[in-house]
């Protein structure tokens, strides 16, 4: 698993790149569209990449998401 703790806050580590402390919109969109159960997130930049997207795009289902008030970007 890609997490440390910190202070005994979970902090996660972005599976491609090593970007420390992820954001708690690229762990919850990683889990979304990746696996809700997944040991590895990725930061904005690299997912995109993976999803063969952008990162504009990616922040859009973002908001989306927030909007429809899914439980992963709360």
């Amino acid at each position: 698993m890609r997490w440390m703790r910190d202070m005994g806050k979970k902090t996660y580590t972005c599976y491609v790149c090593g970007k420390v402390d992820l954001s708690k919109d690229e762990i919850g969109i990683t889990r979304k569209l990746i696996d809700k159960k997944t040991a590895n997130f990725y930061c904005l930049d690299c997912l995109a990449e993976y999803l063969e997207v952008t990162t504009e795009e990616l922040l859009s289902k973002i908001e989306e998401f927030k909007d429809e008030g899914c439980a992963l970007f709360k």
